[in-house]
């Protein structure tokens, strides 16, 4: 049996992505392209990504990426297995150009179409990199999305905990932008945090010890917020304080939440997981990193993070997790609509349930 071959195309935010990745039948991945070209100078006047101007970049380059990914590759559209892409969740206007053109090729090409849900994406992302086996405890942490999943099966998931309001990613960009850091703000809080006293404010830590493995993030941003206008004009060191406790109090939080998703794992599951996986743009964090390998050690639990490059958004995420539907003989037809919702798990099961 040959290896598969698949196209993956990114386009849900503001990364133009594209890249060719093979599956052996062993189930091993490997990645013959990857090529990302960022949005940041476009977005960065605006302090954030602006949708129109998204989907404006994609239009123009992605032909240009995904050509270049497949001359990396050293293969023509005829040696592809299938065509996969991001179908959603995201930019809904993003979407369309990555999934539209995805369909193109597809047609073109007498090849299958994966439309692949961007979310599982980040999801299965470490079994590429890392052969993870099922089922593990995933801890999805993006600028849009934090939660705590059981990842069972490829298509099979249980989310365990959610963020009742800002997304981790997300309170890091806010508060980014309240201290007038350059954009994007997640890696200045970061660095700036390197130069800061993590214990100058006593920043709460919400839903600690809660037996529900959720997450809250307002009320913390709330506090940094409150701390600055107090002190302002700030000086570069109050901002560097500021980041490194606000970065601490996160950290704090997602270790002990995680904990409490582990439980629940095993609770639902009835098993403990084989690893903790962090994907998303937010697991490239070095502090959260070192936290996260700490909790393991203690727990004894493997973890499994991927390289920075493969936590943030590209293409090799996307054609992994198409060559891992693919060798389930799933397929989608040339119809299929865009997504700019779509949940791993539309109906939950928390420790509430």
């Amino acid at each position: 049996m040959a290896d598969l071959l698949v196209l993956g195309i990114e386009t849900t935010c503001d990364e133009t992505a594209a890249a060719v990745v093979a599956r052996s039948p062993s189930g091993a991945g490997d990645i013959r392209s990857n090529v990302v070209r960022s949005q940041i100078e476009e977005h960065a006047p605006y302090g954030g990504v602006v949708p129109e101007i998204a989907a404006r970049a994609h239009v123009e380059i992605l032909d240009h990426v995904i050509a270049q990914a497949m001359a990396d590759a050293g293969i023509g559209f005829s040696d592809l297995s299938a065509v996969a892409t991001a179908a959603g969740p995201g930019l809904i206007g993003g979407v369309i150009v990555g999934l539209t053109t995805a369909k193109a090729i597809a047609l073109a090409a007498h090849r299958p179409l994966v439309a692949v849900n961007h979310l599982e994406a980040h999801a299965l992302t470490a079994r590429l990199t890392d052969g993870v086996a099922f089922p593990y405890l995933l801890l999805l942490v993006s600028g849009g999305h934090t939660q705590l999943l059981a990842v069972e099966d490829v298509g099979r998931y249980r989310r365990l905990g959610t963020t009742l309001d800002d997304a981790i990613g997300e309170a890091f960009d806010k508060v980014a932008k309240m201290l007038s850091l350059p954009y994007p703000g997640g890696p200045e809080v970061e660095k700036q945090a390197l130069q800061g006293d993590p214990e100058r404010f006593a920043f709460p830590r919400p839903m600690l010890n809660r037996r529900e493995p959720d997450f809250s993030l307002s009320g913390l941003k709330t506090a940094v917020r409150l701390e600055a206008d107090r002190l302002a004009p700030l000086s570069d060191q109050d901002v560097a304080d500021l980041c490194a406790s606000f970065q601490a109090a996160v950290v704090d939080v997602i270790i002990d939440r995680v904990r409490a998703g582990g439980r629940v794992f095993r609770e639902k599951l009835g098993t403990a997981p084989t690893a903790l996986v962090v994907a998303g743009g937010v697991a490239a964090n070095g502090a959260i990193r070192t936290a996260l390998q700490k909790l393991s050690i203690d727990a004894g639990t493997r973890l499994a993070v991927p390289p920075p490059q493969l936590c943030t958004d590209n293409g090799a995420m996307i054609a992994w997790a198409g060559a891992e539907r693919l060798s389930r003989g799933l397929t989608d037809p040339l119809h299929l609509s865009p997504k700019a919702r779509w949940p791993l798990d539309p109906t939950p099961l928390t420790a509430r349930a």
